[in-house]
């Protein structure tokens, strides 16, 4: 696999990096600020950058409070969702999925919440929104139980018009390699209030405050350092600048695949999906992706533990995804073709 990264950006690229060198800031500077401007203005958030998508739970976890307490995880994620709980000292509990979008189910997350419940991790999976979603942040608010949501999918995602993060306290993005917006590492916390972003601001960077580039004081005493290079925010500027396209280019893939394709993830009204995967439900392909999960990346299965789980099992069997990657060589032929070509 080739992953495209045409001349002009990179071009583009290399005009940023001279900034940063005759910045003298190779951290914490005004890339960075630049970056995440531009990540809060596409999202309608406000927005914090960071080191990785984990970090970024991580830290929203940090300034709930959860040590001590229980955070309800979906089975079907990737292990950081878990992790990410467990080194914020609380438990996990594993819910459930739903088997037509592949995220949390609302009616197994409810019947999971104990008093030692502090926080929900909602994860968007694939590239949509949780199909549950309005459901489950309802019921967070009901119950007074931190949301927190796992954007590490969900780029270019929007449902009637709000962006994922935008639902419950705050939502963590990865820009891991393998993702439809990738700097090869880092991530981006969002929220709607500003006092977490600030507070984030800090914690990333070992709870210092700093002003005009000096430190003038330690007011959190915690923290640690989760700040990304300036490098790394020149990149994020140049594939801001290239989402749009890429937004564009899978789009319209997904509509070729939707003439094919009965038995796939199908999207309630006003949602629009990033493509990080265009998923499948029993197809046999000849060229693939894989599958988002398989049942052995689940966190109960890495602890050893059985849970309950009979939807996530389901849709880890069940489901493939078709070849949506920005670059996928064979996405211009027709529909007609793309079905000769992945069925016979």
């Amino acid at each position: 696999m080739v992953l495209p990264f045409e001349r002009e950006y990179r071009e583009r690229y290399g005009q940023l990096l001279d900034e940063v060198f005759a910045s003298n800031y190779w951290s914490d500077g005004k890339m960075t600020r630049r970056f995440e401007e531009m990540f809060g203005e596409s999202t309608g958030l406000e927005a914090c950058a960071v080191t990785s998508g984990g970090a970024g739970l991580l830290s929203i976890l940090e300034y709930v409070g959860v040590r001590g307490g229980e955070v309800i995880v979906p089975a079907n994620t990737f292990w950081a969702t878990a992790q990410a709980a467990k080194k914020a000292g609380a438990s996990v509990v594993y819910a459930d999925c739903n088997r037509e979008d592949l995220c949390m189910s609302y009616e197994d997350m409810a019947g999971r919440v104990t008093p030692r419940t502090k926080a929900v991790i909602l994860v968007h999976i694939g590239g949509h929104i949780a199909f549950d979603t309005e459901r489950i942040a309802g019921y967070c608010r009901e119950h007074g139980l931190a949301l927190i949501e796992d954007c590490a999918h969900a780029h270019g995602a929007k449902w009637k018009g709000r962006s994922a993060g935008s639902y419950g306290l705050a939502g963590s993005y990865s820009f891991y390699a393998t993702k439809t917006m990738p700097l090869g590492e880092g991530g981006m916390v969002v929220s709607r209030d500003k006092g977490l972003i600030e507070w984030m601001k800090k914690f990333r960077n070992y709870g210092k405050e700093v002003l005009d580039g000096n430190v003038v004081a330690y007011p959190m005493k915690e923290g640690f350092n989760y700040r990304i290079s300036e490098f790394t925010a020149a990149l994020g500027i140049v594939q801001m600048e290239r989402l749009p396209k890429i937004l564009e280019w899978k789009r319209e893939l997904a509509g070729k695949y939707d003439q094919i394709f009965d038995r796939r993830v199908k999207f309630p009204e006003g949602m629009e999906s990033g493509y990080y995967k265009y998923i499948v439900f029993d197809q046999n392909l000849k060229e693939e992706t894989g599958r988002v999960f398989n049942h052995t990346d689940f966190g109960n299965e890495i602890e050893g533990k059985a849970w309950d789980l009979p939807g996530s099992y389901w849709v880890a069997e069940h489901h493939r995804c078709a070849p949506i990657y920005y670059g996928w060589e064979k996405a211009g032929l027709c529909a007609e073709e793309l079905r000769d070509y992945l069925l016979g």
